[in-house]
């Protein structure tokens, strides 16, 4: 099952980060799927940051940043993916 969590709003191709605001809570070891026109990355989540300090769980509401694997796109739609 998948809930979204965000949309992609803003990436940073030189350090591989996508900056997102969170609708659901998120915590590092979520899987996450990212989809858009031209995007569909499913991957762990290995960490993320709150103004540029790591942390382990972010709740709705917060601003987060999370690096991805593979480029996405601004406007891109985030799912979190549950078992």
């Amino acid at each position: 099952m998948e809930t979204v969590i965000g949309k992609v709003s803003d990436y940073f191709a030189h350090v591989g980060v996508m900056a997102l605001e969170l609708e659901a809570d998120l915590a590092v070891g979520d899987t996450i799927h990212i989809k858009g026109h031209t995007t569909d990355l499913t991957q762990v989540v290995d960490s993320m940051q709150i103004e540029h300090q790591d942390v382990q769980t972010a709740k709705a509401g917060d601003s987060i940043g999370i690096k991805v694997k593979e480029r996405v796109r601004k406007g891109d739609t985030i799912y979190k993916v549950t078992p």
